[in-house]
């Protein structure tokens, strides 16, 4: 089975520190995966405006926020002015792409995308894709073929944008299989290819799973037979930094029956015109604060 490996860079430290472990250790296993970076300003310090949100707190506490991401990065766009991630480390983004690996956008400014982009409207939408989209050709030097959103977290217009500005697939949604996409009037050719597969900030901490077992919990949902393959969203924070062991032992256990790819990969293998329209809804998912973009 297909399980495709895509990587959430969401700060300016994951970029410099957990990217590059990512890159060594895909490299020893000799595996292709899909990066989509935070082009914009880290400020993940004002992700503290979340802490009324039901669930955030808990998931602060079980999941060791503070220790993977640095207190420094916690401060950013607080006490300290946010470091522009896009000029500041566009030779490590570039390493990516040297490395062979697929990269795209995931947003230009992380915190604002997820905590607004749901009730927003047309012209903020645009404004922040369009500054993602400029970032990216500023480091890359070409345009971006993926997108995929912050937080799991979109409006209508993100798909109508998506569409207008080329994008071969997006992957913003939780779901089962890839899809094309249907939400708030708005039917988008875009194909969505869905993350499958659960999250380690959402699985540790919950039903007895911690670090040292988690690796087995996540096999084990692996297992569930999907036509199309698996996705699974890591993160350069946590299984670049911290957790970067357990990220090998998965791969260990994948490499055994499974091709690890890049998101591409399933994209270049499907029919097209056998994939199905799908109304995206907005849901919940255990071991995860508020509501999200899903597959109806």
């Amino acid at each position: 089975m297909m399980i495709a490996l895509k990587v959430d860079v969401d700060t300016f430290r994951g970029t410099l520190e957990g990217v590059p472990s990512l890159l060594r250790l895909f490299d020893r296993y000799r595996v292709r995966a899909t990066f989509l970076f935070s082009l914009g300003p880290d400020h993940t310090g004002r992700a503290l405006r979340r802490i009324f949100r039901p669930g955030f707190l808990q998931k602060v506490r079980r999941t060791s926020v503070a220790s993977h991401y640095g207190l420094k990065t916690l401060m950013y766009g607080v006490l300290l002015p946010g470091p522009h991630i896009g000029r500041k480390a566009g030779a490590v983004m570039r390493s990516v792409a040297d490395a062979g690996h697929e990269v795209g956008i995931h947003c230009y400014d992380h915190i604002r995308w997820q905590d607004f982009v749901a009730n927003r409207d047309e012209a903020w939408t645009r404004r922040e894709m369009l500054r993602a989209v400029e970032a990216f050709e500023e480091v890359f030097g070409y345009a971006a073929r993926v997108h995929g959103a912050a937080g799991w977290q979109l409006n209508a217009s993100t798909l109508e944008l998506e569409q207008e500005l080329g994008f071969s697939y997006a992957s913003d949604v939780r779901g089962r299989s890839p899809f094309f996409p249907r939400y708030g009037g708005v039917d988008s050719n875009c194909l969505q290819i869905p993350t499958t597969l659960p999250t380690l900030d959402e699985l540790i901490g919950l039903d007895g799973v911690t670090q040292e077992n988690v690796h087995e919990r996540l096999y084990a949902d692996s297992r569930r037979q999907l036509p199309h393959g698996h996705v699974y969203t890591l993160h350069a924070e946590l299984e670049g930094m911290g957790l970067l062991p357990v990220m090998e032992r998965l791969l260990q256990m994948w490499q055994r029956e499974d091709e690890l790819c890049a998101m591409e990969n399933i994209f270049h293998s499907l029919d097209l015109s056998q994939l199905p329209r799908e109304d995206i809804v907005r849901g919940e998912l255990p071991g995860r604060s508020g509501k999200l973009a899903m597959q109806g």
